[in-house]
């Protein structure tokens, strides 16, 4: 059961998180469908207000780039949007509550904070993991040299001993 602060579902918002350029963002059409607002409203407030999203906040996605989006969301190429959307950042999505003030758009941006924090903290917990798996491999190769060595110490112990040969003259 939701509670009055959970507005929208946690996995709808973290199926809305995708990296680009090496940055985790949403797009403006998805912000605006959770912050209940149409995009161009959400597109107007941060262009009367551009000061203050500097590049690290958001990004204008490529033509290339919306492509590629856009077959993985599986929508088609009429209609639509005439202009790639805005790519914001964690520090985007901040700044947009404040430019959006409402009610609504305080709550689903803490909620969006938490989404976050909780992928970040997913993927730190993936690379400790690849760590010590890392550290782990390194550890049983160095075992399997160590008892290959011992195989062949006990297959020579194992081997019948050669017979000496026997001197060739007196």
């Amino acid at each position: 059961m939701k509670s009055k602060s959970e507005i929208i579902p946690n996995g709808l918002i973290e199926n809305r998180i995708f990296v680009i350029r090496g940055h985790k963002v949403m797009l403006d059409f998805h912000l605006a469908e959770l912050y209940g607002v149409e995009a161009k409203v959400l597109k107007r407030a941060v262009r009367r207000n551009v000061d203050r999203f500097p590049p690290d906040f958001m990004l204008e996605l490529t033509n290339e780039e919306y492509d590629i989006l856009r077959r993985q969301f599986g929508t088609s190429s009429w209609g639509g949007r005439r202009y790639p959307p805005y790519a914001f950042t964690e520090q985007g999505v901040a700044m947009l509550s404040s430019v959006l003030r409402s009610p609504r758009a305080v709550h689903v941006n803490i909620q969006i904070m938490r989404a976050f924090v909780k992928l970040r903290e997913i993927l730190s917990t993936h690379k400790e993991l690849a760590s010590k798996l890392k550290h782990l491999e390194t550890k049983v190769e160095k075992h399997d040299e160590e008892i290959q060595a011992i195989f062949e110490a006990i297959r020579r112990l194992m081997a019948p001993p050669e017979k000496p040969k026997r001197p060739i003259g007196f």
